[in-house]
């Protein structure tokens, strides 16, 4: 079965203020409806490989494909299309538009990308909603919901294109323990029920313990999990 990503001999360097070898030779696969996490402590290089990985950071060294398709060194534009079609992604902060209601934030990657009619988009963005049991909200503006709530939202946003992959950047970061319990169950029934892969990036044992792999990272270098 062709992986839903996979990265080969991926190295990154950052040159300012000196030479600074951040991400050192890894590679590893993640599979078709796989829940992984990436562990690490501070420094160890795990968000700077997630934003290779997601293709927003295109400056390192090795191969990136999604899918089976080679995607490094594609053009800019080619992978903002893979990223809105193939890669959702959630935040440790939401970003959402706080003057705009909660539909409309979710709608937004759908009308960028442009693939559906508006009256699609509309139908899908409340069943993102109801999957998350958020309906209720649709007509809310952002900045008049919870934390956690908040953080819902943002990962129906993710959803919106029916990503192959999803990715967070400690998604539970500023939740509290009920919220962050809520955010990773919707992770494992996103897994079980819609076959999605997962990719995220935490500080929180609980949360990676029940995931299906750990990744990891020490010193820039992945040192278990990856094989």
């Amino acid at each position: 079965m062709t992986p839903v990503l996979e990265c080969s001999h991926i190295d990154k360097f950052f040159t300012k203020p000196v030479n600074f070898h951040v991400v050192k030779d890894i590679s590893f696969k993640i599979a078709p409806g796989e829940f992984a996490s990436i562990m690490g402590k501070s420094g160890s290089g795990k968000s700077t490989l997630l934003y290779i990985l997601s293709t927003m950071d295109t400056e390192y060294e090795g191969s990136l494909f999604l899918k089976g398709e080679r995607i490094t060194g594609k053009s800019r534009n080619y992978l903002s299309l893979v990223r809105s079609q193939h890669i959702g992604f959630v935040f440790q902060f939401h970003y959402l538009l706080g003057d705009f209601s909660v539909l409309d934030n979710i709608m937004l990657p759908a009308r960028k990308l442009a693939r559906k009619s508006p009256e699609e988009i509309r139908h899908d963005a409340h069943e993102k909603l109801k999957l998350l049991n958020i309906g209720h909200l649709a007509e809310k503006r952002a900045n008049r919901i919870s934390g956690g709530e908040k953080q819902r939202v943002a990962i129906a946003r993710a959803l919106i294109n029916d990503p192959s992959i999803l990715m967070g950047d400690e998604p539970t970061g500023n939740l509290d323990s009920y919220n962050s319990e809520n955010v990773f169950q919707i992770f494992r029934q996103l897994k079980e029920e819609k076959g999605i892969s997962l990719l995220v990036v935490t500080h929180d044992l609980d949360f990676a313990e029940r995931t299906d792999r750990i990744l990891e990272m020490e010193d820039g270098r992945m040192v278990s999990g990856h094989q």
